[in-house]
């Protein structure tokens, strides 16, 4: 038996059987070779960062609006007298507003932003000062300011302008930052100023962002490795400070771990996203269908908003989701990368800094791999205060991807007429 097996095995192939498995299966090196090759041409060229920015972007924002829409249809007709589309009409609200000012701020000069950082950075302060005075109190922190008839958190403007002052400054130091006395000066202390306001509204989540954006910024100008070493023991130091005299930050910090331990108090959030990511299984329970939005998972159309989603896209929909914010910081640090001017280099790695942070901080939230502190996920979760600035930043970087040399001679040259056609239309 077993030798008529290894004789029919050794018997050759007909030329005609042969050549139809090579048709078939062709040569599969040469394959993944030119698949490579394919791949690796499509990301040379000269508008890949541009249209990887903007498809990104488009994208996200669209899961976010329907995600809104989904997390918050129970709130909205429980708080709203029956009206279950009121906080995503608002969210649509916010993003036609935003999405113009974006347009703009892909489109005005470089030298203009630049003109603008340091009332940008001077605004944000009085804002956040007034927050101290003015503003009201929201699950425990004063970081909410009534403008009008809506309140904003200035905290999440001053995101932006404090990137785009710290970018400023270090452009105009260029050649000086082999110095740390000119890396650390004026950018430190204002950084430090502006997370200390923040720090008297309570609001340990924010400051811990603009921690990360400062640590960002130095880092990519070159601070020695010294320097961060002691700034992460100060800031373990002060967070871990804070979070002693708080009883409720002091909770989170210790059943973020294991939040069945504390399930029905300080484990209660948490608890209920896993939960809510638990039965999302691989393709989710379908949109709309989410039962922890129900009334059992605080916030879900805001902080816990990604655990909705887990619930009613699955895993596939978070790695989307996740894959998506990749995709815009990878295209962003191949502008910042490629770029000739400090200033886009330096606004563009504070950007993905920024928004991939924050990212990874709510992420992790929910998670229940990082203690809950009130972090929204950009694009997505609801709110106007943290989309504008969002969309606005993400204009920035879609303008400055646009602007690089080839991708602007690529885009002239599409929009530049046929000879035939212009000569037709001559005559």
């Amino acid at each position: 038996m077993t030798s008529t097996i290894d004789e029919t095995q050794a018997l050759p192939l007909p030329d005609r059987v042969r050549g139809a498995l090579h048709r078939r299966l062709g040569d599969p090196v040469g394959r993944y070779r030119t698949t490579t090759a394919s791949w690796r041409a499509a990301l040379d060229r000269p508008l890949t960062s541009y249209y990887l920015l903007l498809g990104a972007s488009a994208l996200l924002l669209t899961i976010g609006l329907i995600m809104v829409l989904s997390a918050s249809s129970v709130y909205s007709y429980r708080v709203n007298d029956g009206d279950s589309y009121a906080v995503v009409k608002r969210q649509l609200m916010w993003m036609c507003l935003g999405l113009p000012v974006a347009y703009l701020a892909s489109r005005v000069s470089i030298t203009f932003v630049r003109r603008l950082t340091l009332p940008a950075y001077g605004i944000s302060l009085v804002l956040l000062t007034a927050t101290i005075f003015l503003g009201h109190e929201v699950g425990g922190n004063k970081n909410w300011l009534g403008v009008g008839g809506f309140s904003i958190q200035p905290a999440e403007v001053a995101k932006l302008a404090l990137v785009l002052w710290a970018a400023h400054v270090y452009a105009n130091k260029e050649r000086r930052l082999d110095s740390l006395h000119q890396i650390i000066v004026p950018v430190v202390p204002g950084m430090l100023l502006a997370t200390g306001l923040v720090l008297a509204g309570r609001d340990l989540g924010t400051a811990l962002v603009f921690g990360g954006i400062l640590m960002g910024m130095l880092w990519v100008v070159g601070a020695p490795w010294r320097f961060f070493a002691a700034s992460l023991i100060a800031v373990s130091a002060v967070a871990g400070a804070l979070a002693l005299i708080s009883p409720t930050r002091m909770a989170r910090l210790t059943t973020f771990t294991d939040p069945f331990s504390d399930f029905h108090n300080a484990g209660w959030q948490p608890a209920h996203g896993l939960y809510a990511l638990s039965t999302g299984g691989w393709f989710g329970q379908g949109i709309g269908a989410s039962q922890q939005k129900w009334g059992d998972l605080p916030e879900a159309h805001t902080d816990f908003i990604f655990a909705v989603l887990g619930e009613e896209l699955g895993l596939v929909g978070t790695l989307l989701v996740i894959g998506l914010f990749l995709t815009i910081a990878y295209a962003a640090l191949r502008v910042a990368r490629q770029t000739e001017s400090p200033f886009v280099r330096y606004a563009t790695f504070g950007i993905v800094v920024w928004l991939l942070g924050q990212m990874i901080i709510n992420v992790g939230m929910v998670l229940a791999l990082l203690p809950v502190i009130g972090i929204p996920l950009p694009l997505v979760s609801y709110g106007g205060s943290s989309l504008l600035p969002s969309l606005v930043a993400l204009g920035l970087l879609i303008g400055f991807a646009r602007r690089e040399p080839e991708a602007a001679r690529a885009l002239a040259a599409r929009r530049r007429p046929v000879a035939g056609v212009s000569a037709g239309r001559r005559r």
